[in-house]
């Protein structure tokens, strides 16, 4: 018999469980067959799939998922020694040698001592093939140092890839102890060993170092092992590297018997098959959850003070949000939507939201009734009732929300009528009601190719009639204020004049002429004569009419329509206006008009003949004028393209009631001792915020887009991270830039201060995270290390209670653990971590948050959580334009929760005020902040409110038409 050479794995890794299903598993011995007999010759990897039995194929499957494997020699007595012809040890097995080094570690109980089983003879046995062995040892081995490549190769061969996130947990055993179970002949357990010989335990880093030693059989060529850290080829062999090997395999052998689930565990798995989809909810106590997320396994310690996993209730937190604020207005792409309501109110919207500001009491209303971005909006003629359609957008599965328009009540934000729902496609461009007959019609033009025009009975909700308009961009669309069968729209390249007779309608196209026609016509108005008033993109304000028509005036495509009509609308004057595009008309109640420009940012002020008579120029960092709302007879309202409402008059100019942001926004920080917060985004600009009094401290722009931020401890400075990998640190109170630095050529994620503030760090998408000491009143940074072992972007980081030790999360949804007062060191034994406090709690992955990821999640629909400084509640900004209030902690899947509404794109940023009064959310694309109040909270059994400091203050009133949802 020839003596074999055993391989044995030094540096250890998590089994597979099944093909669909994977999960961590000890296999007890007696429970693996090896069909060919010669249990080592036929598995060159790790299990991919466990049945019953679990079968040990001969293809070779792809190596483990976790950390690499190495193949070392056992000498020849250790083949020698086995018990017996058919059975082979567990622990000298290549199927049990990519169990998780951590468990390993931390276990210290044995295996069963049962021998395994041997199904049929194989090439170790006496007269079996040993040739047939070499050639199965000697296959390369692919080296398996699987983190640097996890975001890039996704689930193994044979694996569906999972698109919900999936929970097993591990059986509990005796390592919470700190003994093994008593042995077979009755000695005492023996302590759990700790200390140096522990941390020297080989490890799942991929940061490995040094080479294997070759393996020989019988002076053969020595088969070569590439080591996973290297791509080095080991050339030695001799007595003195089989002996060292022996050693290495019989402390593997040692290692693997510490294992106290092994055997329960086994049998979990192979009960349940490893079905496709399976979700295993083994919940009873246990020391780990593992949860699966696109078929990834993330491994979560279970904290110490959890006696008993499966007997946690999740139930929704007494607290719950009342939305307070909104900041910022859409005028950026939309037009004719600024109103002043007999109440004082000016009506706007942002977002999913319709805004009832009042100017002069500086509060705020809201409706919420819609599930997406609000595009349009009209008042009735009595100036109570309000339509406002929204865009279709989709669910979280992508599939499309139908549009609609709701008529509602502006004294009580009552839905009084749903029109069209299922009739519209993609979204509602533009609505008006008819003025003629009090109000009794809509008229809706819609988003799809044609533009469908249709007219609505307002009190039925029912449809009278409906049109294709034009393929070309509709802008605005009104009922003539005399006659409620007279419709006008206009947009790229026409303005159409409808009528409506016999429950249809017919058109007739705006004739030009002799003049210029233009590329759009932005806007229309009915003068006080009667007459329609159109601005344009040539900077011209056109007065049309109807007359006879007239082939010598009308242009070469009119002639021949020209015969089969009576009479046509024509041009009748042209006024140069301004320079650039004319973007709003506005009708004056004394008959004069006003006008608003694009390129030249004028308001200008006309006779009744449209003779100038006043004008001013709004400042340019207000951007241009996009409409305009009469106030009284000198006052007015002016809303601009960068997202801004002005308040003034032509004598003493214009100020900002409202401001925003014009592009994505992702940086958010609250102040740690005041009632403040700081915006920025891709539009460059960085913006303090005053939540007490509604209103904006400061506004400054960078050189580049922020998209992180944090203020230090005393609140005097703080950092924003930029997209180029350049970080600033700010003054708060002069806004001044008092520092500049930068770390790597990609955008940093994070910014985060530890509670001391001695430290900073900052998470970039290089994978690194850099560390800086802190001075000089937190205004000089000195670089301390960096944090190397991600192998993705950095997406989230928070710092412990006692500041030396940091969680991150990256984008291949890794969680690692950091040593920082230790010198930036990866902590490899997650387990320790289990009982650390954090300070902060934003990561999206970790077991007291496991809970928030709702089910058929993939992992990025998560963009940022934030947990409440009493560490009750867990708010959540998810990909769905939601905003979820979750218990803290919440570590069961599924866990019931509230759910708001109200942005109109993806949450990117979520965070609590320093004294937990209220919440600050931030939309994407919608570039809108909401300030949501708290209410309820200990004690208050979800009657009480948490108020802002100053609770006598008129600002904080605020009326929404939204209960929360379930």
């Amino acid at each position: 018999i020839n003596c074999v050479c055993v391989c044995a794995c030094v540096c250890v890794c998590v089994i597979a469980v099944s093909s669909q299903s994977t999960g961590l598993a000890d296999v007890e011995e007696g429970d693996v067959s090896c069909p060919n007999g010669g249990g080592l010759s036929n598995h060159q990897g790790p299990s991919e799939e466990l049945g019953t039995p679990l079968s040990i194929q001969r293809p070779r499957p792809p190596p483990s998922l976790d950390a690499a494997t190495q193949t070392d020699l056992l000498p020849a007595t250790t083949a020698s020694s086995w018990p017996g012809p058919e059975k082979v040890p567990l622990s000298q097995t290549r199927a049990v040698l990519s169990l998780s080094l951590e468990d390993a570690l931390l276990l210290d109980t044995g295996v069963s001592g049962e021998p395994l089983e041997r199904s049929q003879p194989g090439p170790l046995e006496e007269g079996g093939n040993g040739e047939a062995w070499a050639r199965l040892v000697e296959e390369p081995i692919v080296p398996s140092c699987f983190r640097g490549r996890l975001h890039d190769l996704g689930p193994r061969p044979g694996q569906d890839e999972q698109t919900e996130p999936k929970v097993e947990a591990q059986l509990p055993n005796a390592a919470h102890q700190g003994h093994s179970p008593p042995k077979a002949n009755g000695t005492p357990p023996t302590p759990k060993k700790e200390g140096p010989a522990a941390a020297s335990s080989p490890t799942t880093s991929c940061h490995r170092s040094g080479a294997l030693s070759p393996v020989h059989e019988d002076g053969k060529k020595p088969l070569f092992r590439r080591n996973s850290s290297s791509d080095k080829l080991v050339k030695e062999g001799g007595e003195k590297s089989k002996q060292k090997l022996a050693r290495k395999a019989a402390s593997s052998a040692s290692l693997l018997t510490r294992s106290p689930s092994l055997e329960s565990r086994a049998k979990d798995l192979i009960s349940s098959g490893g079905s496709s989809g399976s979700r295993r909810g083994t919940y009873s106590q246990g020391q780990s959850i593992k949860m699966f997320i696109r078929g990834r396994p993330i491994t979560m310690y279970i904290p110490s003070n959890i006696q008993n996993y499966e007997e946690l209730r999740m139930e929704p937190p007494t607290e719950k949000l009342e939305l307070d604020w909104v900041y910022g207005y859409r005028g950026r792409d939309c037009r004719a939507n600024l109103y002043l309501l007999p109440t004082g109110e000016v009506i706007y919207f942002l977002a999913c939201v319709v805004v009832l500001h009042h100017i002069n009491n500086h509060t705020q209303r809201h409706y919420l009734k819609h599930t997406d971005c609000v595009r349009c909006l009209a008042v009735h003629p009595d100036r109570v009732r309000v339509a406002s359609g929204q865009t279709a957008g989709v669910d979280k599965d992508g599939k499309p929300l139908q549009p609609f328009v709701h008529i509602w009540d502006s004294n009580t934000l009552a839905t009084l009528q749903q029109i069209g729902l299922g009739s519209f496609e993609r979204g509602v461009g533009s609505v008006a009601f008819s003025h003629a007959d009090s109000g009794a019609f809509l008229c809706v033009v819609d988003d799809s190719n044609e533009h469908m025009l249709s007219v609505w009975d307002c009190a039925k909700g029912t449809k009278q009639t409906e049109v294709k308009s034009t393929n070309e961009a509709v802008f605005a669309v009104e009922f003539s204020p005399t006659d409620s069968t007279s419709i006008i729209s206009c947009g790229k390249s026409h303005v159409y004049f409808w009528t409506l007779s016999g429950g249809s309608l017919s058109k007739k196209q705006g004739i030009f002429g002799k003049y210029k026609k233009p590329k759009f016509i932005q806007c229309f108005v009915f003068s006080g004569t009667g007459d329609v008033l159109t601005g344009d993109s040539e900077g011209n304000i056109l007065t049309w009419g109807k007359s006879a028509a007239d082939v010598k005036t009308l242009g070469k495509g009119a002639k021949a329509a020209s015969s089969r009509m009576d009479e046509t609308y024509q041009i009748m004057r042209q006024t140069r206006a301004h320079e650039g595009s004319v973007f709003t008309l506005c009708v004056l109640q004394s008959g004069g008009l006003l006008s608003g420009g694009g390129k030249d940012r004028r308001v200008v002020r006309w006779s009744v003949d449209l003779a100038p008579e006043r004008e001013t120029e709004i400042p340019e960092q207000y951007g241009a004028v996009r409409t305009i709302a009469e106030v009284d007879g000198e006052e007015l309202l002016v809303g601009t393209t960068r997202n801004a409402i002005l308040r003034g008059t032509f004598s003493d100019g214009f100020v900002p009631i409202v401001q925003g942001h014009v592009d994505e926004l992702w940086g958010l920080a609250t102040h740690p001792s005041q009632n403040m917060f700081l915006t920025s985004g891709h539009d460059r600009r960085v913006c303090l915020w005053n939540g007490e009094e509604h209103s904006l401290e400061w506004i400054t722009t960078l050189e580049e887009s922020g998209l992180c931020a944090d203020f230090c401890p005393s609140g005097r400075v703080v950092t924003v991270g930029l997209n180029t990998g350049r970080w600033v640190v700010l003054d708060v109170e002069t806004r001044e830039v008092v520092s500049d630095y930068t770390d790597g050529n990609e955008q940093l994620s994070v910014m985060r201060y530890s509670p001391d503030g001695n430290f900073l760090a900052v998470g970039s998408h290089d994978n690194f995270i850099y560390i800086y000491t802190v001075g000089d009143n937190s205004r000089r940074y000195t670089r301390f290390g960096k944090c190397t072992g991600h192998s993705s972007f950095i997406t989230h980081l928070d710092w412990s209670k006692d500041s030396k030790f940091i969680m991150s999360n990256s984008g291949d949804y890794e969680i690692l653990y950091w040593d920082v007062a230790g010198g930036c060191k990866l902590l490899r034994n997650r387990f320790d971590s289990k009982d650390r406090e954090w300070a902060t709690y934003t990561c999206v992955l970790g077991f007291h948050v496991m809970g928030v990821w709702l089910e058929g999640s993939d992992g990025t629909d998560i963009n940022a959580l934030c947990r409440s400084h009493n560490e009750r509640t867990v708010a959540v900004a998810d990909d769905f334009c939601k905003v979820h209030l979750f218990q803290y902690p919440c570590p069961k899947l599924k866990a019931p929760s509230h759910r708001y509404s109200g942005h109109g794109s993806h949450v990117t940023n979520v965070c609590f005020t320093h004294n937990d009064s209220h919440l600050i959310s931030m939309g994407g694309k919608d570039t809108s902040i909401l300030q949501w109040r708290v209410v309820g909270g200990p004690g208050g059994g979800g009657g009480g409110t948490w108020t802002l400091d100053r609770s006598d203050s008129a600002s904080t009133n605020s009326i929404s038409s939204l209960e929360p949802g379930p």
